[in-house]
């Protein structure tokens, strides 16, 4: 793949295979992105993380066990992508071991698979194993930015057929997702760049955000992991959402505010960022309109 040339000037230690998975993602996601049906500021936008953000666990350890009911692997890659799931809900954190060992097994699957066959199969895990295990709080704040006139991605480590599939069902614009290498529309399992992980998530938003025209500083990110701070601190307006210990600390540190749904108890709201014009204001009232609305 071609580089798409849209990278602005940058402070990261992303490596080059950072940057290249970082732009197959967000071009996959313009080509499959849905029309936005509200107007607003143009030039803002948020981001949100998927797994433990969004919706449960792991998106990609949910496809595989929808895999295996399918047949397409055996009980032995059943209890591995089982203990991964089991130590990501009890940790709460991201191993990026675990995720590198889990997008290998996925490739291994779905090779030789055609991808219309794996996008089918994956609308129906979603109903399956996703959809009941989306977070309230946090579609309800993914909501208040699309009521603001502001388009909404999610950004995973999940691949992004599994990613676009999640953002159609809950309304969202598009997904910027981990890129499979396919030929004639079908896997050969391998990966364009590397897994959409830490510094490869702030690529894709940095990518996508130059190729739409967005102003980064006008647009909100949301996570639960200290891994996607690169991310969160490409923005003016970043979110911690069942943060991790490490992410809790750095967010606090920053004055970013923070969102607890796994307890159930009240958000630790600190700081409120100025708006960087009327399109983040927008946003940031909105969003704040839907945590007070959280707390009656």
């Amino acid at each position: 793949m071609a580089a798409l040339g849209w990278l602005t000037p940058r402070r990261r230690s992303a490596t080059a295979r950072s940057v290249l998975a970082g732009e197959a993602s967000a071009e996959a996601a313009r080509k499959t992105s849905q029309e936005f049906p509200v107007h607003g500021d143009e030039r803002a936008a948020a981001f949100f993380d998927l797994d433990n953000t969004v919706m449960q666990g792991a998106a990609l350890f949910h496809f595989g066990r929808g895999l295996y009911k399918r047949k397409f692997f055996q009980r032995r890659e059943l209890a591995r992508f089982a203990w991964q799931q089991a130590w990501f809900r009890l940790a709460g954190v991201e191993d990026p071991e675990h995720m590198q060992d889990a997008h290998d097994s996925a490739l291994s699957i779905v090779k030789g698979h055609r991808v219309s066959e794996l996008m089918t199969i994956g609308e129906e895990i979603y109903d399956e194993y996703m959809a009941d295990r989306i977070w309230p709080g946090t579609r309800a704040l993914a909501q208040a930015h699309l009521d603001a006139g502001q388009k909404v991605w999610l950004v995973t480590a999940a691949p992004v057929e599994t990613a676009t599939i999640i953002a159609r069902r809950l309304g969202l614009t598009g997904a910027l997702g981990t890129v499979a290498e396919s030929v004639d529309g079908v896997y050969t399992g391998k990966l364009v760049g590397e897994p959409l992980h830490g510094p490869a998530k702030a690529e894709a938003v940095r990518a996508l955000a130059a190729a739409e025209g967005l102003d980064l500083s006008r647009c909100a990110a949301y996570s639960d992991s200290h891994n996607d701070i690169p991310m969160l601190s490409l923005v003016g307006h970043p979110y911690a959402i069942n943060p991790d210990t490490k992410l809790r600390r750095y967010a606090r540190e920053r004055e970013w505010r923070l969102r607890d749904y796994r307890t159930g108890r009240k958000a630790a709201k600190v700081g409120i960022p100025a708006a960087a014009g009327v399109g983040a204001l927008a946003g940031g009232t909105a969003a704040a309109v839907a945590l007070s609305r959280r707390r009656r």
